[in-house]
């Protein structure tokens, strides 16, 4: 099991695991659960690790349909600037792979944004922590489980 299913586990919420064979030629980790899975890309929610003001990380959890709006991020974050993460700094700061990265169970918690398109399906799906394994959970109980807050973080 990984960290993210682990916390799934421990805060007793009602959870889906779903697992695929990863293609590793596959451009898009969050297109290929999609299309593997047969949900709709705008149900299945990537995780991106943004800079705030070139100091603070920040995960922002939005749809794999949506791009992520820096403007959006950097408000909800209380800074004035935002741009994605150097790929190193999110595996280091998860202890997740690129492509795999979950926003449960990361190894140093960071204070997490989640898309309030969210909103809009009784559960939405987010990687569990690896490459071909997608857990399957209520919007609310992933906000519960990061302490996080449902804004809105995509651009128009």
């Amino acid at each position: 099991m990984t960290p993210a299913v682990n916390i799934a586990k421990k805060a007793n919420i009602d959870y889906t695991l779903h697992s695929y064979t990863h293609d590793p030629a596959s451009a898009s980790y969050g297109e290929e659960a999609s299309e593997q899975l047969g949900i709709p890309s705008d149900r299945v929610f990537k995780t991106l690790v943004a800079q705030i003001d070139s100091r603070e990380l920040v995960v922002a959890v939005i749809p794999v349909s949506s791009m992520l709006s820096m403007k959006q991020i950097a408000k909800a974050a209380g800074g004035k600037k935002a741009q994605m993460a150097v790929g190193a700094d999110v595996e280091r700061s998860s202890g997740y792979l690129l492509g795999g990265v979950s926003p449960l169970g990361q190894k140093k918690r960071l204070r997490t944004f989640v898309d309030s398109s969210a909103e809009n399906f009784p559960t939405i799906f987010v990687s569990a922590g690896r490459r071909g394994l997608e857990i399957e959970l209520a919007p609310n109980d992933l906000v519960k489980i990061t302490d996080g807050e449902m804004v809105a973080l995509c651009a128009e």
